[in-house]
């Protein structure tokens, strides 16, 4: 099925300038921004010709390359997993903990599992990854004790809506913590041959550039540069405003074709392998939602029920 700022200057079809009244009858695809180059601050430069051959100074060497981060991951379903596949092969350590427990996942993987957000928050975190589902997020968010992270540590979601998590994460947040706001456009399945070539979009809400936070930031990004995703920065705003377009249609064509009925044939072609993978992928999200929502129903009733019944509270 996941901020975080300047967006850099692209060229926009002429659909996308009204921003009041977005085209839904049409895919509204991410504007064509040249890839930002994330290159970390720690990179050495380039030699030329007539520069001094002698090797470097050990002590220089090693002031300059960073440490790897410590990336702790609130929520590590199947996509928190994928995610983690990631940062793993780029070096960094990955730190987790879950609702449901996946210690021996983890155990298998080097990946360091925490029984709750208490002990993940006090083992030393450069980064703070919440990847829970969009409804599960605020409970989430508010039950992290942000203030045993690490002063110069960096809260980031990879949410598929953008302006929730931001005000969500200003308004509950301590004003030291850094703030960035990612969507990876992909997932365990078209991600699972790589990442080349995929958006991954990102909003730097708010990161200090005194002291380290700014190189953390910079480092986390960059793990999704090395990866080969193709860099999108913009505003968690502008980013609602495309996706808004485009998933409507995504979504809206999806429950149409299934109403149909398709099924696949020994003589498929590609076009309608993707047809079939939409209309599956679409009903499996619009099942999971309906049923989350179905079951904070049930606990509200239940609560009412339990007021009234057995507190003999009166409801308003």
């Amino acid at each position: 099925m996941a901020s975080s700022s300047s967006p850099h200057h692209s060229t926009h079809h002429p659909t996308l300038l009204r921003r009041s009244y977005p085209n839904f009858c049409a895919i509204t695809p991410l504007p064509l921004r040249p890839t930002r180059h994330l290159t970390p601050a720690f990179a050495t430069a380039p030699c030329h010709a007539g520069d001094d051959p002698s090797p470097p100074d050990p002590t220089t060497t090693s002031a300059a390359a960073p440490s790897p981060l410590r990336v702790g991951i609130v929520g590590f379903g199947n996509f928190g997993q994928f995610i983690a596949g990631g940062i793993q092969r780029r070096g960094h350590a990955v730190l987790a903990t879950s609702r449901s427990d996946y210690s021996h996942y983890c155990a298998r993987r080097g990946i360091l599992f925490f029984p709750t957000a208490d002990a993940l928050c006090e083992a030393g975190l450069d980064v703070l990854l919440i990847c829970s589902s969009i409804l599960s997020t605020e409970s989430v968010a508010r039950a992290v004790p942000f203030h045993k992270l690490r002063p110069d540590a960096i809260v980031a979601d990879v949410l598929s809506v953008k302006q929730f998590p931001r005000n969500l994460l200003l308004q509950i947040l301590p004003p030291g913590f850094g703030i960035v706001c990612t969507h990876p456009m992909f997932g365990p399945e078209s991600g699972k041959h790589g990442w080349s070539g995929l958006p991954f979009v990102y909003d730097k809400v708010r990161v200090a550039q005194e002291g380290d936070q700014a190189a953390k930031c910079q480092q986390f990004l960059s793990i999704f540069e090395q990866e080969g995703c193709r860099m999108v920065e913009m505003s968690c705003a502008e980013h609602d405003r495309y996706a808004a377009g485009s998933q409507f249609i995504t979504h809206t064509i999806g429950r149409v074709l299934a109403q149909l009925k398709l099924k696949s044939t020994p003589i498929n072609t590609k076009g309608y392998e993707t047809l079939l993978k939409l209309t599956e992928n679409t009903m499996d999200n619009l099942e999971r939602a309906f049923a989350k929502v179905k079951q904070m129903l049930y606990d509200r009733l239940h609560n009412l029920l339990r007021k009234q019944i057995v507190e003999r509270v009166p409801t308003p």
